[in-house]
Protein backbone atom coordinates (compact mmCIF):
# COMPACT_ATOMS: atom_id res chain seq x y z
CA UNK A 1 0.00 0.00 0.00
CA UNK A 2 0.93 3.55 -0.77
CA UNK A 3 0.10 6.54 1.72
CA UNK A 4 -1.80 9.43 -0.29
CA UNK A 5 -1.48 12.96 0.87
CA UNK A 6 -4.01 12.81 2.79
CA UNK A 7 -2.50 9.89 4.87
CA UNK A 8 -4.89 7.40 3.29
CA UNK A 9 -3.53 4.02 2.57
CA UNK A 10 -3.91 3.16 -1.03
CA UNK A 11 -3.08 -0.13 -3.14
CA UNK A 12 -0.07 1.03 -5.31
CA UNK A 13 -0.59 -0.77 -8.66
CA UNK A 14 1.47 -3.32 -8.33
CA UNK A 15 -0.46 -4.66 -5.15
CA UNK A 16 -3.45 -6.86 -5.59
CA UNK A 17 -7.41 -5.63 -3.89
CA UNK A 18 -9.10 -8.58 -3.60
CA UNK A 19 -13.00 -8.91 -1.97
CA UNK A 20 -11.80 -10.04 1.28
CA UNK A 21 -9.96 -6.71 1.36
CA UNK A 22 -13.25 -4.62 0.80
CA UNK A 23 -14.67 -6.63 3.84
CA UNK A 24 -16.96 -9.15 1.45
CA UNK A 25 -16.34 -12.62 2.77
CA UNK A 26 -16.76 -15.97 0.95
CA UNK A 27 -20.84 -16.14 2.24
CA UNK A 28 -21.19 -13.08 1.02
CA UNK A 29 -23.18 -14.01 -2.54
CA UNK A 30 -25.25 -16.77 -0.56
CA UNK A 31 -25.59 -14.72 2.79
CA UNK A 32 -29.78 -14.69 2.20
CA UNK A 33 -29.91 -18.45 1.67
CA UNK A 34 -27.95 -18.84 4.25
CA UNK A 35 -30.04 -17.16 6.70
CA UNK A 36 -33.34 -18.81 5.49
CA UNK A 37 -31.17 -21.97 6.15
CA UNK A 38 -29.88 -21.03 9.82
CA UNK A 39 -33.76 -20.27 10.61
CA UNK A 40 -35.21 -23.55 9.84
CA UNK A 41 -32.31 -24.69 11.69
CA UNK A 42 -33.41 -22.07 14.78
CA UNK A 43 -37.03 -23.68 13.86
CA UNK A 44 -35.77 -26.87 14.46
CA UNK A 45 -34.19 -25.94 18.06
CA UNK A 46 -37.74 -24.39 19.10
CA UNK A 47 -38.95 -27.76 18.58
CA UNK A 48 -36.95 -29.60 20.41
CA UNK A 49 -37.73 -27.47 23.35
CA UNK A 50 -41.16 -28.01 22.68
CA UNK A 51 -40.38 -31.90 22.85
CA UNK A 52 -39.21 -31.62 25.82
CA UNK A 53 -42.03 -29.25 27.74
CA UNK A 54 -44.64 -31.79 26.44
CA UNK A 55 -42.40 -34.95 27.52
CA UNK A 56 -42.01 -36.49 24.59
CA UNK A 57 -40.30 -40.25 24.12
CA UNK A 58 -36.67 -39.76 24.83
CA UNK A 59 -36.00 -41.89 21.40
CA UNK A 60 -38.18 -39.14 19.16
CA UNK A 61 -36.19 -36.23 20.77
CA UNK A 62 -32.92 -38.05 20.08
CA UNK A 63 -33.94 -38.60 16.38
CA UNK A 64 -34.69 -34.72 15.85
CA UNK A 65 -31.47 -34.04 17.84
CA UNK A 66 -29.57 -35.64 14.90
CA UNK A 67 -31.61 -33.66 12.28
CA UNK A 68 -30.67 -30.36 13.82
CA UNK A 69 -27.21 -31.75 14.35
CA UNK A 70 -26.91 -32.82 10.02
CA UNK A 71 -28.45 -29.70 9.71
CA UNK A 72 -26.05 -27.10 11.19
CA UNK A 73 -22.92 -29.86 9.85
CA UNK A 74 -24.27 -29.46 6.83
CA UNK A 75 -24.51 -25.54 6.72
CA UNK A 76 -20.98 -25.68 8.22
CA UNK A 77 -19.49 -27.76 4.98
CA UNK A 78 -21.16 -25.43 2.64
CA UNK A 79 -19.30 -22.07 5.45
CA UNK A 80 -15.96 -23.63 5.08
CA UNK A 81 -16.71 -24.70 1.07
CA UNK A 82 -17.11 -20.55 0.43
CA UNK A 83 -14.48 -19.94 2.99
CA UNK A 84 -12.35 -22.00 0.44
CA UNK A 85 -13.26 -20.78 -2.72
CA UNK A 86 -13.47 -17.10 -1.67
CA UNK A 87 -11.07 -16.31 1.42
CA UNK A 88 -8.60 -19.17 0.63
CA UNK A 89 -8.07 -17.99 -2.65
CA UNK A 90 -7.84 -14.67 -2.65
CA UNK A 91 -5.17 -15.24 -0.05
CA UNK A 92 -3.51 -17.12 -2.47
CA UNK A 93 -3.38 -14.97 -5.02
CA UNK A 94 -1.70 -11.99 -2.80
CA UNK A 95 0.90 -14.54 -1.72
CA UNK A 96 3.15 -14.55 0.68
CA UNK A 97 2.18 -15.23 4.81
CA UNK A 98 -0.87 -15.01 3.93
CA UNK A 99 -2.06 -17.63 2.37
CA UNK A 100 -0.20 -19.99 4.84
CA UNK A 101 -2.10 -18.38 7.64
CA UNK A 102 -5.38 -18.49 5.55
CA UNK A 103 -4.71 -22.56 5.35
CA UNK A 104 -3.89 -22.71 8.88
CA UNK A 105 -6.96 -21.22 10.39
CA UNK A 106 -9.24 -23.78 7.75
CA UNK A 107 -7.27 -26.70 8.90
CA UNK A 108 -8.13 -25.32 12.30
CA UNK A 109 -11.77 -25.09 11.72
CA UNK A 110 -11.92 -28.69 9.63
CA UNK A 111 -10.29 -30.01 12.92
CA UNK A 112 -12.93 -28.06 15.55
CA UNK A 113 -15.54 -29.81 13.24
CA UNK A 114 -14.12 -32.97 13.53
CA UNK A 115 -14.14 -33.07 17.27
CA UNK A 116 -17.04 -34.98 19.15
Amino acid sequence: MTTTETGADTPSSTEVVTDHDRGIHGYHHQKQEHLKRLRRIEGQIRGLQRMVDEDVYCIDILTQVSASTKALQSFALQLLEEHLRHCVADAAVKGGDEIDAKVKEATQAIARMLRT
